[in-house]
C-alpha cells in the first residue's frame, strides 16, 4: 500500500490554509499545521482527526520571528514524511504606500516573501534528492496589477510568481513539482486584518471554491493556476509576450531610441 505524503500548511488556522487542510485530510494525507493561533489550530486538528482519521500535528509559529521560522525549517528538513509544502501564510495591505510604517513594511515583506522563500529552500534539497515532492506558493493576481494600488503587497506577490517560475525551471528536472496559485479577491480574514471591508468589494470568491479550483490545477500539474481566469489563453498570451520581449533584448548595445542625437 502506497503511503501518501504528509502535507505541511502555513497559515493553516483559517481561510485558504484551513480549507487546504480539510481537502488534503479528505484525501487521506497526514498534516502538519502551522500558524500563530494555537487554539484555532488545535480545534481544527481535533476536528480533522475525528472526521478523516488522519494524523495531524500542530506547530505554533509566527513566521516573522527568526526562532519560529527556524523551527519550521528544521521540521521541513528533518521530517522525511513531508512531501508537500503549501506556502500559504501571508498578510495584506490597507492604504497607500505613503501611509505604511517601516514596521509594517518589514513585517509584510518578511511574511510574504522571506518566510515563503526560506521554507521552500529548506525542503527543496530533500525533495531533489528523493526525486519527488511538491511546493505550492500562494500568490495573487495583484502581483501583475499595479493599478489596484496595493504596491507593497502586490510587489511581494509578483515575487512569489517569479520565484515559482524560477523554481520550476530549477527543480522540475529532478521530479519536484512547483505550483503558483494566484487568487483574486477571496472571502478570507486577510481583508479584515488589513482594515478593508470585504463587503464593499465586487465579485468575491468563496474560499472553498478557490481551493477546489487550485487543487484541480495541482492534480493537472499546472505551473500557474489562476482560479478566476475564465479565458486560459489570456495567461498564455501574457507569458508568450514576455518570452517574446526577452528574445528581442540584445544586451551588447543600447536600442536606437536611446542613442544620443548627433
Amino acid at each position: 500500500m502506497t503511503t501518501l505524503p504528509t502535507v505541511l500548511i502555513t497559515g493553516a488556522s483559517s481561510g485558504i490554509g484551513s480549507i487546504y487542510a480539510e481537502r488534503f485530510a479528505g484525501r487521506g494525507h497526514d498534516l502538519v499545521l502551522v500558524a500563530r493561533d494555537k487554539v484555532r489550530l488545535d480545534t481544527l486538528a481535533a476536528r480533522l482527526r475525528e472526521e478523516s482519521g488522519v494524523a495531524v500535528d500542530v506547530l505554533q509559529a509566527d513566521l516573522t520571528q527568526p526562532g519560529d521560522l527556524a523551527a519550521v525549517e528544521t521540521r521541513l528538513c528533518d521530517d522525511t514524511r513531508i512531501g508537500i509544502l503549501i506556502n500559504n501564510a501571508g498578510m495584506g495591505q490597507a492604504g497607500s504606500f505613503v501611509q505604511q510604517t517601516a514596521e509594517f513594511i518589514e513585517r509584510l515583506i518578511k511574511l510574504n516573501t522571506t518566510a515563503l522563500t526560506r521554507l521552500a529552500a529548506a525542503v527543496a534539497p530533500r525533495f531533489v534528492q528523493s526525486g519527488t515532492g511538491a511546493i505550492v506558493n500562494i500568490g495573487s493576481v495583484v502581483g501583475f496589477a499595479p493599478e489596484l494600488g496595493m504596491s507593497i503587497y502586490g510587489a511581494t506577490k509578483a515575487f512569489v510568481l517569479f520565484l515559482s517560475q524560477g523554481l520550476n525551471l530549477e527543480l522540475s528536472p529532478s521530479g519536484v513539482y512547483v505550483q503558483a496559485v494566484l487568487p483574486a479577491a477571496t472571502r478570507t480574514e486577510i481583508w479584515e486584518r488589513a482594515g478593508i471591508d470585504i463587503n464593499a468589494l465586487n465579485e468575491v470568491m468563496e474560499v472553498g471554491e478557490l481551493v477546489d479550483a487550485a487543487l484541480v490545477g495541482f492534480d493537472r500539474r499546472e505551473l500557474v493556476t489562476i482560479p478566476p481566469l475564465h479565458v486560459a489563453g489570456r495567461w498564455d498570451a501574457l507569458d508568450g509576450a514576455r518570452q517574446g520581449l526577452m528574445s528581442d533584448i540584445r544586451q551588447a548595445h543600447a536600442a536606437d531610441r536611446y542613442r544620443p542625437e548627433a
